[in-house]
């Protein structure tokens, strides 16, 4: 989880173009490892690898990224992580695949807004380009993660483990 996060925040200084920036494509998966222990191992487990993932995270990215980047990054995470892990607790009795969409979606919304509104509101860089361009990746991410999803969780809570 953390070096998802720290990933990301060195991804998300790398502009692809006006819309879009690298760290759009590797911060989603954070969302796919809490679901898997959330279906695996309860909410709780995912609780705790949300906040693991926090600690080391914000401590890696407080080395290796701007401060700035750093510091929005850990609120959003946070904040969002919880988010996907109540959500998905709510929905993980229906089909299978509504909480993992469901908790990624918004959980993406919610870090998308705090992330960019805290990292780089202010600067001169256009970040509600890049938010929108963002946010409209880490949803089409939660459809694409829906496989390995299915597949992960049928690996670990199959009857033989």
């Amino acid at each position: 989880m953390a070096g998802i996060v720290l990933l990301s925040n060195i991804l998300v200084q790398y502009p692809i173009n006006a819309w879009l920036t690298w760290g759009a494509f590797s911060y989603p998966v954070a969302y796919l490892v809490t679901d898997v222990c959330n279906r695996a191992y309860g909410p709780s487990v995912a609780r705790r690898v949300a906040w693991v993932g926090f600690a080391t995270g914000l401590g890696l990215s407080l080395c290796l990224s701007p401060r700035r980047i750093a510091a929005a990054s850990a609120s959003a995470f946070i904040v969002s992580q919880l988010l996907d892990v109540a959500i998905f607790n709510r929905l993980r009795r229906q089909s299978w695949w509504k909480a993992p969409l469901f908790g990624s979606a918004a959980a993406s919304v919610i870090d998308t807004g705090i992330f960019f509104g805290l990292a780089f509101a202010g600067t001169e860089i256009s970040w509600l380009h890049l938010a929108a361009g963002d946010l409209g990746v880490k949803l089409g991410m939660a459809f694409a993660l829906l496989p390995p999803y299915r597949l992960l969780v049928a690996r670990l809570v199959s009857p033989a483990n």
